[in-house]
């Protein structure tokens, strides 16, 4: 059985049994609920805003001098096509608005990035599109969340739970915070969209040292991902308590999405009445109840360029996190000693302007006592107050750096739960090596090597094409309820 698998720029030919492998594709091996007619997107959208879950309509809410801020995703999710979500909730939601007799001056749109690059002008137009862009981009009126600015940053001490919360000061000083979300699957925590938006999105890397880190991401409740877990609860606490000190709930519009970013669902409303009934939906479309076995062997392809940014599949941290995000995907249906067959250029391109402290942190993983990833995390707060990388992370479109160490937390998933990771395919294989992989030239040499010392000479194995270049599942064993 023949393959092509993401590989760089382009694709590697793989050769599988045909009698030991499955193929599992998002969206074609299992068809997604249908989305919502794109003639009915507005309507559709229109009809969850004026009937919120759990809290009053805008109407009720919003008047004239109302100061409103609209808190927007940043391109990593949610898709850029004329009808995405995004554009249309902010169209639907400013025609609301000006109903209620809000006045533009009065509305900020806020990028919430976390600790992502800031969104350039360029992908705020193909986020916005060109007329909401217009609108408000030339008078200001549009900003990037900035987790070091702190003359617009507001503390708001610890939640019960005794983590910190520090939050963009003109989200907490308006008088509507609107949310804009995805009920997408994600490998941390779940779902985004909901409270995952505020407690990511618009924080500081003291609040995201709460959650994304090895006490939280190691533990058992967290793989396989489930909605039940540790860092939901956090993102879920943080995000209460931001509305417990501004006096005001959020109001959410979340919309469930499918293969393709393509609205199946939208709901609206106070996160923690409109989260549970919105992940029923989302559900169907990701918790997919599909496999007869355990897998022995998992095979997909990485390209050079996806979710984060361009060199995320040869960016060794990166690489780490991404092998490690299919395991959390996909753990229910793994064997105990499953092995990772995956394709990468692993060609030493680091993208040092996008992540300007990657190459120090792979330095540092070779030297001192550096046996496991976790072992970085000692020098989490030493980078995350580094001068030169915060000034690159809010003037040079960079990430912040604290972000490395989520990356690494999440990146030592894969080790924790597989017997072998063979990546194939390396240009520069010892940098491979030097994150305690294995290299082969070709798929076929990865499977026959695996096949000798790992999983036997009739092992399952599950080929997963596009696992990086379409909106990911969680899969399941058939009858399996447990998520």
């Amino acid at each position: 059985m023949k393959f092509q698998f993401e590989y760089g720029h382009g694709t590697m030919e793989a050769n599988l049994p045909d009698n030991l492998t499955d193929v599992f594709i998002p969206g074609e091996t299992v068809p997604d609920p249908p989305c919502i007619p794109e003639d009915k997107l507005e309507e559709e959208t229109l009809k969850s805003i004026r009937n919120p879950i759990g809290m009053p309509p805008l109407s009720e809410t919003a008047h004239a001098g109302s100061k409103v801020t609209i808190i927007i995703p940043d391109i990593v999710k949610g898709g850029l096509q004329p009808t995405s979500h995004r554009k249309i909730a902010i169209k639907v939601l400013l025609q609301e608005l000006y109903a209620s007799g809000v006045e533009k001056k009065d509305i900020l749109l806020i990028f919430s990035g976390g600790l992502h690059p800031k969104t350039n002008e360029h992908d705020m137009k193909r986020i916005l599109g060109m007329d909401i862009f217009n609108e408000f981009y030339y008078d200001n009126q549009i900003l990037n969340h900035d987790s070091e600015d702190y003359d617009n940053l507001v503390d708001l001490g610890l939640t019960e739970a005794g983590d910190r919360v520090i939050m963009n000061k003109y989200v907490y000083e308006s008088d509507i915070a609107i949310l804009i979300g995805h009920t997408q699957g994600n490998p941390y925590g779940s779902y985004s969209g909901g409270y995952k938006h505020c407690a990511t999105g618009i924080t500081h890397w003291r609040c995201i040292a709460a959650h994304h880190v090895p006490g939280v991401m190691h533990r058992d409740d967290f793989v396989p991902v489930n909605s039940h877990s540790l860092m939901r609860r956090k993102f879920d606490e943080i995000g209460m308590h931001m509305e417990k000190c501004m006096g005001k709930k959020f109001f959410c519009c979340d919309a469930v999405l499918d293969t393709y970013s393509r609205q199946i669902a939208i709901f609206s409303g106070y996160a923690k009445e409109m989260q549970p009934i919105s992940w029923k939906v989302a559900d169907k479309r990701t918790y997919i109840p599909w496999a007869e076995k355990k897998y022995d062997v998992m095979v997909f392809g990485m390209p050079q360029d996806f979710h984060y940014g361009d060199g995320m599949g040869t960016n060794p941290i990166q690489m780490m996190q991404a092998l490690s995000a299919q395991v959390i995907r996909h753990k229910r249906v793994m064997s105990d000693n499953c092995v990772i067959i995956c394709s990468s250029t692993c060609n030493g391109y680091f993208h040092d302007e996008r992540w300007p402290y990657a190459r120090e942190l792979f330095e540092l993983f070779q030297h001192d006592h550096m046996n496991i990833l976790p072992d970085m995390h000692k020098y989490g707060e030493y980078f995350a107050t580094n001068e030169e990388y915060i000034r690159k992370y809010r003037f040079t479109g960079a990430f912040h750096p604290f972000h490395g160490f989520s990356m690494m937390s999440c990146g030592h998933i894969a080790e924790m739960n597989t017997s072998a990771i063979y990546i194939v395919g390396a240009q520069e294989p010892g940098i491979a090596r030097a994150m305690g992989l294995k290299t082969r030239a070709t798929f076929e040499e990865a499977l026959e090597d695996a096949m000798k010392k790992y999983v036997g000479d009739k092992p399952n194995i599950l080929a997963l094409p596009k696992a990086f270049k379409i909106g990911a599942v969680h899969l399941r064993m058939r009858g399996d309820s447990d998520f």
